[in-house]
């Protein structure tokens, strides 16, 4: 176990930088709803933390996905009256609570209701993590998201993961694994049950009460198996190529899942039995899934897709399709793949599985077609097993060449280390290592969707993913 690092009551004084991932429902579908499995796997379209001490008495909130910046004195935060945080050691945020932390981020009343979660989720998560500390931190925090909000892929989740890791490392709660050298680039498992608590009460605020599964997959990573509250990790599962298409349909998740409901209390023995099928369809998937631990094959895959096939059929018959889901299906069946919604349907996003072996001319037409409808598509993958990373190589500052990194390929001692950022960002922030870092690091800074610019750094990440040049989480156990 990590022990903390740095000097007694110091707090960090480096650039801290944080990423976690979002999650899709691989299976599982309103049948959770009512005791049935779910499978949520991680999902590698991330979220970016970078968290910057400084001395100008501020606390500075950057989100330039949605355009919000904010900051606060720090001076005046320290003279509140915090006692409604002395709850213990995780204070749980009631509503009470949610209405004083309102008053003392001095919101507009016509705040979009986005920012004002956000903002909220942080404010709450930064007094109660750091109000144990003589005097409350001085910040510069910029968060950046490649997860589209409110598609029903757990940004709001990975946020959370992204704030409450960084701020206990700041507070020196958990020590920061990649302090003055250190190679060993994670949590322990202590430290990560203590960020998912944290993330889970941020979580709350952005939500009311949620599961707790979408946390939970952006701490852990890998495939997480979810029923009537339990959570329980799928041992190993493999790292899926997929594409991620988002309809940009809205929906309305609860309304779904009312109409689920009426329909169950009209049918009953028409529609217990399909969520009984789509349990079934869980097992089996989990199943497999075990099964492709040590090398996956041919007519594993087969199967996959036949579960997606069967899911998606059973989803549309309890009533949450929609004719853009039936039209992706439609495009990538027409090309011999395989497509089911993901999350509450009526629209919102699906996900098509990339078997091995499919070349990348037919990946990218089948994007084409996709886009064409009017929808938004990413190739990503999905259940890559350790998803929340604190990250390495400051401006000018070569990364650690150690075991710490065992990245792909062979590591020739003549070789100069590769940078991290390579892996996560696709390049680093030292403009004399990786200018494709430095270019999203301006754009970080930039309060508005990254637009043309920030797809091309997508596109060129997701080249050297395809070339072997991943993270070195996906060689961790």
């Amino acid at each position: 176990m990590f022990k903390p690092i740095g000097f007694p009551g110091a707090m960090l004084s480096e650039v801290l930088l944080v990423s976690a991932p979002g999650k899709v429902i691989l299976h599982g579908e309103h049948a959770v709803v009512h005791g049935k499995v779910a499978l949520a796997v991680a999902l590698n379209l991330r979220t970016f933390l970078r968290l910057q001490p400084h001395g100008n008495g501020k606390v500075d909130l950057s989100l330039p996905n949605i355009g919000i910046k904010w900051a606060w004195d720090v001076a005046r935060l320290q003279l509140l009256d915090t006692g409604f945080l002395e709850q213990g050691d995780v204070t749980t945020p009631t509503p009470e609570l949610v209405e004083k932390l309102k008053e003392v981020a001095g919101l507009p009343d016509d705040c979009a209701v986005t920012e004002s979660l956000a903002v909220l989720a942080f404010l709450y998560l930064y007094l109660s993590i750091c109000r144990k500390q003589r005097a409350l931190p001085s910040l510069d925090i910029v968060v950046w998201s490649e997860l589209p909000h409110g598609a029903g892929l757990g940004s709001s989740a990975a946020y959370s993961v992204c704030l409450a890791a960084a701020l206990l490392t700041v507070c020196e709660e958990i020590p920061n694994p990649l302090k003055d050298g250190d190679c060993v680039n994670r949590w322990t498992k202590e430290d990560l049950e203590l960020i998912n608590k944290w993330a889970f009460q941020g979580e709350r605020v952005i939500h009311g009460n949620p599961s707790g599964v979408d946390n939970a997959v952006s701490t852990w990573g890998g495939a997480l198996r979810y029923q009537q509250g339990k959570i329980s990790s799928l041992k190993r599962p493999p790292a899926l190529q997929i594409l991620l298409t988002n309809t940009k349909v809205p929906r309305n998740t609860r309304t779904l899942v009312a109409g689920v409901r009426n329909r169950l209390l009209k049918f009953p023995e028409i529609v217990a039995p399909l969520l009984t099928s789509i349990d079934a369809i869980s097992l089996e998937c989990e199943r497999v899934l075990g099964e492709m631990e040590e090398a996956p094959a041919p007519e594993q895959y087969l199967v996959l897709e036949e579960l997606i096939d069967m899911n998606q059929h059973h989803l549309n018959a309890l009533g949450v399709g929609h004719a853009s889901l039936d039209q992706l299906c439609q495009v990538t069946r027409a090309r011999g793949l395989h497509s089911k919604l993901t999350g509450a349907g009526g629209g919102g996003c699906g996900i098509t599985l990339l078997k091995p072996g499919l070349e990348q001319p037919e990946v990218e037409a089948t994007k084409q077609a996709l886009t064409s409808c009017g929808f938004d598509c990413w190739e990503t993958s999905i259940g890559a097993p350790w998803c929340l990373h604190p990250l390495s190589h400051l401006p000018g500052q070569p990364s650690p060449a150690s075991p710490g990194w065992p990245l792909r390929g062979a590591h020739d001692t003549a070789a100069p280390p590769r940078c991290p950022f390579l892996d996560y960002f696709g390049g680093c922030n030292s403009p004399l290592c990786c200018p494709v870092g430095a270019q999203l690091l301006t754009l970080l800074e930039r309060p508005q969707p990254l637009g043309d610019a920030g797809r091309a750094l997508q596109s060129q990440r997701w080249d050297l993913q395809r070339h072997g040049l991943r993270s070195a989480s996906s060689e961790a156990s």
